[in-house]
Parts: structure tokens; C-alpha cells; sequence
């Protein structure tokens, strides 16, 4: 799973007993190194499916991490590119690699803009907000949004329960209930509280109108169920 250039296990261990920006601030430096990292497959079956659904002049990447999901925003909006994320040391490995980025340190649930892009995404960052944020979140980015505007949000189906891979993400959730409940500060990253349906409600409550559609590129579950869909959520354009 980790190349020799990836962090060890006493490196996870360590981030994963801090806070969740600390924890990254140190993952930082090796995180391309590790499968966190969002993979090309998905960035490529987004880019694929956002194609059609332009043009879009300006966008941002909402919890952009080192900046796997800029250069989606940069091959689909000409009118320029943004970063935000919480995490300084993440923030620097962007900056390094994508240097004509506006990159911007904020927390995703107080996004500073208002109305400045014509689409938003973000990759792999809902597992780092509780339900209960969620609305803050997608506030900010309705918020961000000019009429018209599109958010992106790859998000993994669940496996199916005789599948391995429902265990294990099962498994992992659990753990991290148990390490937050007994530790502070909560390191807050888990894969089984975003269902579609709820966040699909949560997005409509935002004021968005919202669609899903499966990345086909990326598979399918054993049971015959997309790996991954992509929701779009709209902001409404006003009456003429």
C-alpha cells in the first residue's frame, strides 16, 4: 500500500493520535506517497464527466491537500485556479507543485468567498466532517458559487456486506469511534458517514439542486453497483 518513500507505521500512528490539521501538517511531506492520495483514475473519470457540463470560468478545490484535485479545476477552468485547506503543511507541498494556484488557508466550514467560482469540487474530504457540519460546509460553498455554479463530489458507494472491503472500512470506522472517544483532540476521518441519500438532503438544503451520476469508468461492486458516483450539486440561477 506505501511506497518506500511513504510515511512508516510509527509516522501514521503519531499523526493519527493528534488533531486532524496537525496530523496532516506532519503526513504532509510523504502524503503523495501514500494511498490516501486521490488516484488518477478518479480524478480522470471526473474531469470526463464535468466535460460536458460547462464551460465554467473560475474554480476551487475545497480541501485541496497537496493538490491532486488542482489540476482538475486547472484543465477544466481557464479563468483560473484555487486551493483552500486548513493545513499549512499540506498548503506548502500544493504550492510546490502547482505554483500558479491562489492558494488560501481557511477552514472548509467559514469558506472567505462569495460568489467568485463557477465550480467547486472536492476529493476525498467528506469523510472529515461530521453530519453535523455538513451544512456549514456546503453553506460556504453555495455561498462561493456564482448563480449557475457547479459542486462536484466524487463519493465511494458502500461495498457490499459480504465483500471484504465493507469489513474493513467497518473496521477502520470503528477504530477511530474508539481512539475519539477516549483521546482529545479527535482526529475526525471516517468512510461510513457520508450515504448519498443524506448528503444528497444536505446539499438540497443548502439550496442546491442536486443530481448524481455513476463514474462508469471506475467500476462496478460485485453486486453490479457503481464503485463511485459523482454528485452535482447546481446553485440555482435567478428568474429572469
Amino acid at each position: 500500500m506505501f511506497s518506500p518513500a511513504g510515511p512508516s507505521l510509527r509516522e501514521l500512528c503519531v499523526q493519527a493520535l493528534t488533531s486532524v490539521e496537525r496530523g496532516y501538517d506532519l503526513l504532509a511531506p510523504k502524503f503523495d506517497h501514500t494511498p490516501f492520495r486521490t488516484s488518477p483514475a478518479i480524478l480522470d473519470a471526473t474531469v470526463a464527466e464535468l466535460s460536458s457540463r460547462g464551460p465554467f470560468g473560475r474554480g476551487v478545490d475545497v480541501c485541496c491537500g497537496t493538490g491532486a484535485g488542482l489540476a482538475v479545476v486547472d484543465r477544466l477552468c481557464p479563468g483560473g485556479v484555487t486551493g483552500v485547506d486548513f493545513s499549512a503543511g499540506m498548503l506548502a507541498q500544493a504550492r510546490s507543485a502547482y505554483p500558479s494556484a491562489s492558494l488560501v488557508r481557511a477552514d472548509a466550514r467559514a469558506l472567505p468567498f462569495a460568489g467568485e467560482f463557477d465550480l467547486a469540487v472536492t476529493f476525498g474530504a467528506m469523510g472529515h466532517f461530521l453530519p453535523a457540519e455538513r451544512p456549514a460546509l456546503f453553506a460556504g460553498v453555495h455561498r462561493a458559487l456564482r448563480p449557475g455554479g457547479l459542486f462536484a463530489i466524487p463519493i465511494g458507494t458502500p461495498p457490499p456486506i459480504t465483500s471484504v472491503a465493507h469489513w474493513a472500512l467497518l473496521g477502520f470506522d470503528t477504530t477511530m469511534r474508539i481512539r475519539n472517544a477516549v483521546i482529545r483532540p479527535p482526529f475526525v476521518m471516517y468512510y461510513r458517514t457520508t450515504p448519498l441519500p443524506a448528503v444528497k438532503k444536505d446539499l438540497a438544503a443548502a439550496g442546491f439542486t442536486v443530481e448524481s451520476t455513476p463514474l462508469a469508468a471506475l467500476g462496478q461492486h460485485r453486486d453490479g453497483t457503481p464503485v463511485c458516483e459523482l454528485l452535482l450539486a447546481r446553485k440555482p440561477s435567478p428568474p429572469r
